[in-house]
């Protein structure tokens, strides 16, 4: 009878400490499969990100040229991409530098025009109108600038370039690494486009906008994919006429 106890309290604690011995992954085989999943989404995001990125800065690559290069362009257009306008209606200094590049260009007699595109979606905030006034005040005359105000986006952008003011051939002023998305935007739209970078100058949230800029060129690829419609279409707007029919 003792040893029969024995035995059931020796065969009972043996099998208590086998099932403790049992290794993790057999003990939470949801949680595997869980991180399987999860490592494999993981998988495609970095695929997706890296492929698009890739094809968005090999497209445009060869379309960076600099201002003597740009000159022997045909082009209807420069286009100076917008950014932060200061509540006082100055530009920062990241848009001071797109400017002063695309008046450079201006002034080299690389297009008859610019295109001044960016944010003006509420009647306190003015992009537009703002680097209109900084080119004029720098000797470009007035009816030679085009503001678009519904310039919201890179895409639409360049998406308004072509439907609307009717650009076949433009060449865009921004900083290298923007600068990328935005002529394969351009090409993916249709246009006829090569860009000269405005890298004058050094900021301390680079590797934001770097970072930033990586889902940007995938979601704009896929637009390019899609035609996608922007924003706001509008009017045909002929860059033949003066620019001040634009003024707001």
């Amino acid at each position: 009878m003792l040893s029969g106890i024995v035995c059931y309290h020796g065969c009972m604690g043996k099998g208590a400490h086998t099932a403790k011995k049992r290794p993790f992954w057999q003990r939470h085989k949801g949680l595997r499969n869980t991180l399987f999943v999860l490592l494999g989404l993981l998988f495609v995001a970095v695929a997706f990100f890296g492929i698009t990125n890739a094809i968005v800065i090999g497209t445009a690559s060869e379309r960076i040229v600099s201002v003597d290069e740009a000159a022997d362009a045909d082009t209807d257009a420069i286009i100076v991409l917008g950014a932060l306008v200061h509540p006082d209606g100055t530009p920062s200094d990241i848009l001071k530098d797109r400017l002063d590049n695309g008046i450079a260009l201006y002034k080299a007699g690389v297009a008859p025009k610019i295109i001044m595109s960016g944010d003006h979606g509420t009647t306190s905030y003015d992009e537009v109108q703002a680097m209109k006034r900084y080119a004029v005040e720098q000797g470009v005359p007035a009816d030679d600038v085009f503001c678009d105000h519904a310039g919201f986006s890179t895409y639409e952008s360049m998406y308004r370039a072509k439907h609307v003011f009717g650009a076949d051939r433009v060449i865009v002023s921004t900083q290298t690494y923007h600068l990328y998305r935005a002529l394969s935007d351009a090409l993916g739209l249709g246009l006829e486009a090569e860009g000269v970078p405005s890298d004058f100058h050094t900021f301390d949230q680079q590797l934001f906008w770097d970072i930033r800029e990586i889902p940007a060129r995938s979601k704009d690829l896929l637009k390019t994919w899609l035609q996608a419609p922007p924003t706001f279409g509008g009017e045909p707007i002929d860059l033949n006429q003066s620019g001040n029919v634009t003024d707001d």
